[in-house]
């Protein structure tokens, strides 16, 4: 497992810890004590709990959007430094897929309370999580026409 794979990982368990293991403490520590307090101020393990129990309404409920909303960047943001800061090559634009991917949880963040499919609500823990495969997916496209155009 590459030293880049594994920054990803420890990102995606806690935004923080990759940059704890790597010796960055002060940024490790702020970005860890960013997570707790957005993730209590947006009751996101509430949220996740009824996500899971298939109780939809009660999770938008419980929901503090403004709050919520921190999220995408603060977890995309601690990958891409956890990347960037890892042993290894880092490529030209390689912030686009993780900027385009907090873009696009945002967005599904704010559709979250009404977007349905059939007449199902999606929620605000699926409804992000499937808003972040399109934009992982514009960043790289983004990327390689960079790139291809030789824009550096």
């Amino acid at each position: 497992m590459t030293e880049k794979l594994k920054a990803i990982l420890w990102s995606i368990a806690l935004p923080g810890f990759a940059q704890l293991l790597k010796g960055k403490y002060l940024k490790g520590v702020i970005l860890i004590f960013l997570e707790f307090l957005v993730n209590v101020n947006s009751h996101l393990n509430l949220i996740i709990i009824y996500n899971f129990q298939g109780n939809i309404g009660k999770a938008i409920e419980a929901a503090n959007y403004q709050w919520l909303m921190f999220n995408p960047c603060l977890y995309m943001f601690a990958m891409w430094d956890a990347y960037k800061n890892a042993k290894g090559e880092t490529p030209p634009y390689l912030f686009l897929p993780f900027v385009f991917g907090a873009y696009f949880v945002t967005i599904g963040l704010i559709y979250s309370p009404s977007f349905k499919i059939g007449q199902m609500l999606i929620g605000p823990v699926w409804l992000p999580i499937l808003f972040l495969v399109p934009g992982l997916l514009v960043g790289h496209l983004i990327k390689h026409l960079l790139l291809r155009l030789k824009i550096y």
